[in-house]
């Protein structure tokens, strides 16, 4: 089969930074055609170095086609109904309130085409107190306990260092639109789909927050590079001779192969650490023993030595190392396109892998507008001449 899983499907965005544009970019990978709403300005992604071409936006919106409209204006909001009317989904992540104020609200959208799926990515649930807060990764990270979560107990909380809410905004979200366009073909209809950073961020607290309960309170917040429930050792990462390595045993048998490695029979017959609460009570003393093993010999040389007796180990990489890693080269997750204006440029493909459906080859981001006459006469038969009068009224 050469069909992509989405191909004929139309979205419009209205995406800004990071949630939607991303989850815009994976439907572009399953093959639907993304039509990117701008504001005049273009969206503030675009401006992160200055200038129309800030790479975190070249990263995430290859592919898809721009059109700039002014929907503070009738003739943009006009024109932006009119492409509902021929679109699938529209996926926006205003301020709440914002689209009701330019009388866009669901209801005038579903209006204009019952058929439309309108998925919007919020801050917060809109069933909630916090529904008109407006909201960023990093405030989103600290009301959801991630911040709180982060970093060593004897120190301040800090910030995650991805920006993990937006991107696991933007994957629910994608999985909510695909839920809805599901349902679709059985009922007929769109609805409206909404997502919410804050509830999408708390089920990765499932280990903080079940120690907080199990231990009533008794746990640290805060647990360092250990467990997020200190329920698993040695877990942790350890000083090699050039860098770091994550060494964890999820299991008894990981243990005892262990102390295999570290030539430690005391510890292997030890009766009080054959299982990983009683390990989780002696933390501070076996990661100091894995710490004398791991100091004395380089990564590769305990990577080896742990892959060979089975035990769970990885390299602390650097971003650097990341970016020139053969597996990330291999998965295609950071291709290489020739941009127009800054040359070649490392960007995104997909995580989502489907047999049947194979991913398309998509180009650069585009320039703020690029496609506006082009899809606006395409879909619309706007005439030279009408779409002359637009720009002239500033709606286009």
């Amino acid at each position: 089969m050469t069909r992509r899983v989405l191909d004929g499907v139309t979205v419009l965005e209205l995406g800004q930074i990071y949630m939607v544009p991303y989850c815009a970019l994976l439907l572009a990978n399953l093959g639907a055609e993304i039509i990117k709403i701008e504001p005049p300005g273009g969206e503030p992604a675009r401006h992160r170095a200055g200038g129309q071409d800030a790479t975190p936006f070249v990263m995430l919106n290859s592919g898809k086609r721009s059109v700039r409209l002014n929907l503070k204006t009738a003739a943009g909001r006009d024109l932006l109904l009119a492409l509902v009317a021929q679109a699938d989904v529209l996926i926006e992540n205003y301020r709440a309130g914002v689209l009701d104020r330019l009388d866009l609200s669901y209801d005038v959208l579903h209006q204009t085409n019952p058929r439309l799926v309108v998925a919007s990515g919020r801050g917060f649930s809109p069933k909630g107190p916090y529904k008109d807060l407006a909201a960023m990764d990093l405030t989103v990270q600290a009301m959801t306990g991630v911040m709180a979560a982060t970093g060593f107990a004897d120190q301040p909380p800090v910030k995650a260092g991805p920006a993990i809410a937006d991107f696991m905004g933007g994957v629910h979200l994608l999985a909510a639109i695909l839920a809805a366009l599901l349902q679709r073909e059985q009922t007929g209809r769109g609805q409206h789909v909404q997502v919410a950073m804050h509830d999408a961020m708390l089920p990765a607290l499932t280990s903080n927050l079940g120690a907080l309960v199990d231990s009533e309170g008794a746990l640290p917040e805060r647990t360092g590079n250990r467990h997020g429930g200190l329920a698993l050792c040695p877990y942790n990462t350890y000083p090699a001779q050039d860098g770091w390595v994550a060494i964890f045993c999820a299991t008894d048998r990981q243990w005892l192969a262990l102390c295999d490695v570290l030539d430690r029979p005391d510890l292997k017959n030890d009766p009080a650490l054959q299982t990983n609460p009683g390990r989780a009570r002696r933390m501070a003393e076996l990661d100091a023993v894995v710490t004398e093993w791991t100091s004395v010999r380089t990564r590769d040389d305990c990577l080896k030595i742990l892959g060979q007796a089975g035990i769970p180990a990885a390299p602390v990489k650097s971003l650097k190392e990341v970016l020139a890693d053969e597996q990330v080269a291999a998965s295609g997750m950071l291709r290489r396109v020739r941009h127009p204006r800054r040359g070649e440029m490392r960007v995104f493909g997909s995580p989502l892998h489907l047999e049947d459906s194979p991913q398309p080859d998509l180009g650069p981001a585009p320039a703020l507008g690029e496609h506006t006459r082009a899809v606006l006469h395409e879909r619309l038969g706007l005439s030279d001449d009408q779409l002359d009068a637009l720009d002239s009224t500033d709606a286009i």
